[in-house]
């Protein structure tokens, strides 16, 4: 019962700091890293709380019927080359999306709460047309076969980096210059999809 218990938490604690990490360095932290800086920090925490919240039910659904049709061996294996390739991809593209740059201008113009639910939709969006947090969260409804510890790993992680991104937004965004989180970025998700690959081939 101990042995269990003690799997349970590190396997939690595994899902919950890894995501929580590469959220940090993902595009939708850019998002709300900017979005901090203009309006209530509050009100842009709410917003990635609720997105990240309906998007890890989605993606731990479809990774739950996913593992179902295709082997697990191919799933993780499959999910360690994208995240290397989400890590490539961008850290060498080129500015922010046209989306996110239409919601930041309007900060600007509209009222807070039509851009809180704009930010919403947005990432949302972002997260469900493809993001490293949900390859990685697929990946782990593979390897832990559990699918509320994945969620729930998953939210807490989310939040937790919501919160540190949203309450600190100005402060990192004076030490961190997008070149500089690209590549944090990049060597973040070049390490831990080299490392999903190798564990995976060699299990």
């Amino acid at each position: 019962m101990v042995f269990e218990v003690y799997s349970l938490l590190a396997a939690f604690a595994t899902i919950a700091v890894t995501i929580f990490v590469i959220e940090l360095t993902d595009k939708d932290a850019l998002l709300l890293l900017t979005l901090a800086t203009r309006i209530r920090p509050r009100t842009a925490f709410a917003a990635g709380s609720i997105a990240f919240t309906i998007t890890s039910a989605i993606i731990v659904s479809v990774g739950y019927f996913l593992i179902r049709v295709v082997p697990i061996f191919w799933v993780r294996l499959v999910g360690g080359l994208v995240m290397i390739a989400f890590g490539l991809f961008q850290y060498f593209r080129s500015g922010e999306e046209g989306e996110e740059k239409r919601l930041l201008n309007r900060t600007q113009q509209n009222t807070e709460w039509s851009v809180f639910f704009g930010a919403v939709s947005l990432l949302i969006l972002l997260d469900l047309a493809g993001d490293a947090t949900e390859v990685m969260t697929i990946v782990y409804v593979a390897r832990f076969a559990n699918v509320l510890l994945v969620f729930v790993g998953a939210v807490v992680a989310l939040v937790a980096a919501s919160a540190f991104e949203t309450l600190l937004g100005q402060r990192l965004g004076k030490l961190f210059s997008m070149k500089k989180i690209r590549l944090i970025s990049l060597v973040v998700f070049i390490a831990i999809g080299t490392l999903i690959v190798l564990t995976t081939i060699a299990s």
